[in-house]
């Protein structure tokens, strides 16, 4: 994968051995795959995801889908300001378009993105093709590049394969937190065999497997690697948190001096310990953990 000049990443990303009695007691050794210090605008897996996009939009305007705290929605933004691209947001709810912008979104509107609010019910819709059709024209955004909501298509995909190959001799258990897949599925098809992914989910549903499946088949021709869902550490759903997981990530935090992001990364390392305390890993395993972002300033 090439990179335009001003997104040139940190790639291999930083391995970081961590010493952490909760994986120690179990004769485990634990590894963080820093990925949040690719790119200082395009973090983790949406620098991964997002450049082969941006190579194939071939200099057309962007077009991409989130919530109102998407961090898929302000990486993108991001990149359009470094390169000089239209960036269009759809964002899910309309009732927040009268609204004063929260952070996340305001953040977008700073580096140029044009926000167009949906409801609910459209956005739900939004791969339809009749539906898609009206929201691009609704967003004058015709002549747009599409990229799927979280960034997920068979190019993100495929770039995310060279996370797996970074990893290959280093882990026997590489885990990653999951909002629509894209970066499991590429990680687990350039892990060597032997190595499995494991798959945090940060929704509820119970939906992910079959869609990182798809994803795989569309990318690769079909199931690739070895990968299963840990679907009990979501706290609620996406966006969703708790004082439990707070507290967790702040002893975190200060354990290893690691900012930890909440609405992803915490929730990956809460189910990994978990699942070192409950005996899941096998003494003499080696778990590596994808981080694949930071704490929003």
């Amino acid at each position: 994968m090439t990179s335009p000049g001003p997104l040139a990443p940190r790639l291999p990303s930083p391995l970081q051995e961590v010493g952490d009695e909760r994986f120690d007691r179990h004769g485990l050794r634990l590894l963080l795959k820093r990925d949040d210090l690719i790119h200082p605008d395009l973090v983790g897996n949406k620098w991964r995801k997002l450049v082969p996009n941006i190579e194939a939009a071939q200099g057309r305007p962007l077009v991409t889908f989130g919530g109102a705290y998407s961090n898929h929605l302000r990486a993108t933004a991001a990149a359009g300001r470094i390169l000089g691209l239209p960036a269009i947001g759809v964002v899910r709810g309309d009732e927040l378009a009268g609204r004063p912008l929260n952070p996340s979104l305001a953040r977008c509107a700073a580096d140029g993105m044009r926000l167009h609010f949906v409801d609910r019910a459209t956005y739900r819709r939004k791969t339809e093709p009749a539906v898609l059709a009206g929201i691009l024209r609704a967003a004058g955004a015709e002549q747009a590049y599409v990229v799927p909501e979280g960034g997920s298509n068979s190019a993100a995909v495929r770039g995310c394969r060279a996370l797996g190959e970074e990893l290959r001799g280093h882990a026997d258990v590489v885990g990653v937190a999951c909002g629509t897949g894209g970066t499991l599925a590429g990680l687990a098809a350039g892990l060597a065999p032997g190595q499995r992914a494991l798959g945090v989910p940060v929704l509820r549903g119970g939906f992910l497997d079959g869609d990182v499946q798809a994803l795989q088949e569309r990318a690769f021709g079909g199931r690739t690697g070895s990968w299963s869902l840990a679907e009990r550490f979501h706290f609620g759903g996406y966006g969703r948190t708790t004082p439990e997981l707070h507290a967790f990530a702040q002893d975190f935090e200060d354990r290893h001096g690691l900012p930890v992001e909440r609405l992803y990364v915490a929730k990956l390392l809460y189910g990994l310990v978990a699942l070192a305390e409950e005996g899941a890993f096998a003494r003499g395993t080696t778990v590596a953990a994808v981080v694949t972002g930071r704490p929003f300033p």
